[in-house]
């Protein structure tokens, strides 16, 4: 997967813009706050149609000064792709109007769900927001695992979006029961079987996953940080404590059974594999506690790195990757290293967002002649 042309029309801060791309590396130079990595973020929504930033799709409208002087929205986005798939090559575009829902399409055929689209162009990016995988909650690591899994196993995200819902209308169950102060267990346990169902399936998978990523992640490590110490991804999940394959189902049921006074107390479902979390370990300690700065940094592009490649092992696709301000995250010599090993995997089209044209030029042209610099 090659993208061989991106165009785009009032997105962020982008009134008009125009690439032709180098199959192997492109680079997006120019001060702080002209928009590389707003660029880097049009490449994101083209893969799984949204921001890698959270910001929601409206904000990603451009705004200008009306004649009055205040900001006002213009009337959409426009995102614009020229893809090279195999032997053909497909347009994909993405609309955002201000007055109604998002459109994508691909070759002037709309998606009906954003779901289908998951898979298509596979994406991973490494900017300086990873750190937050160490230092958030639960939730982001989760995100961050199913969104690696989502771009490998179509089945995956639709159970995922069919127990969240799920979960939801359980919960909001749980709050009426305590609003108005009564308790009918039977209505509650409807929900058993389609989150054990859903929950089950999801659970598996992440366990897969992450048993199957770990080998892969150590590797990279050990080539970036010269394998000076022990690291691990552990999957954490209720579901671990004495799961039961051979009845997956009958075990998530009496895991909801057990916790159902507790629920009530809390007013929503507390255990299930919605509070799963990844574990990142580093000789037999949290990286958290005792990681330094550049250990963590290491961890983060290892894990990285790791994700591509099992996406690529999945799906037969070479994921795009996106470096944004890699050169803040490491000096010269690592970000070289880096992109000498990524070039020398053949992991698929680079893009990389920096501030000094000079260095990255010395960098990317010492490693590939087939590259592309953009001005910003």
């Amino acid at each position: 997967m090659i993208i061989n042309k991106l165009s785009l029309i009032n997105f962020k801060n982008h009134r008009e813009k125009s690439f032709e791309f180098s199959p192997q590396i492109n680079c997006f130079v120019g001060d702080n706050g002209v928009g590389k990595t707003n660029v880097l973020d049009a490449l994101h929504y083209l893969s799984v149609g949204k921001s890698f930033l959270g910001n929601s799709d409206l904000n990603n409208i451009l705004s200008q000064k009306s004649d009055e002087g205040s900001q006002e929205m213009l009337d959409f986005f426009v995102i614009d792709a020229e893809i090279q798939n195999d032997e053909k090559e497909d347009i994909i575009r993405i609309l955002q109007p201000k007055e109604s829902k998002k459109v994508i399409k691909k070759n002037d055929k709309t998606y009906d769900r954003l779901a289908d689209h998951i898979g298509y162009l596979p994406s991973v990016m490494i900017s300086p927001y990873d750190s937050n995988l160490i230092s958030d909650s639960g939730e982001s690591r989760r995100k961050f695992l199913d969104a690696m899994i989502s771009q490998t196993d179509s089945s995956y995200l639709f159970d995922l979006i069919q127990y969240q819902k799920t979960i939801q209308q359980r919960n909001a169950l749980l709050k009426n029961f305590a609003k108005n102060k009564y308790f009918d267990r039977d209505s509650l346990e409807i929900y058993d079987d389609p989150v054990s169902m859903f929950g089950t399936r999801i659970f598996e998978k992440r366990k897969d996953f992450v048993e199957k990523l770990n080998p892969i992640f150590q590797h990279f490590y050990e080539i970036i940080s010269g394998g000076k110490e022990i690291v691990n991804v552990i999957y954490e999940s209720h579901l671990l404590e004495g799961f039961d394959s051979a009845q997956p189902d009958r075990f998530f049921k009496e895991l909801l059974s057990n916790s159902i006074d507790k629920d009530r107390v809390l007013t929503y479902t507390s255990k299930g594999t919605h509070k799963d979390d990844l574990l990142f370990g580093m000789n037999g300690n949290s990286i958290k506690k005792i990681g330094s700065q550049g250990q963590q940094k290491s961890f983060l592009i290892s894990l990285k790195l790791a994700q591509i490649n099992r996406i690529k092992e999945l799906t037969g696709k070479s994921p795009i990757l996106l470096l944004d301000d890699i050169f803040d995250k490491l000096d010269d010599t690592r970000v070289s290293q880096l992109i000498e090993l990524v070039n020398k995997e053949n992991f698929g089209q680079i893009f990389i967002t920096d501030t000094h044209k000079e260095r990255t030029e010395n960098v990317v042209r010492r490693i590939n002649e087939e590259s592309k610099i953009f001005e910003i």
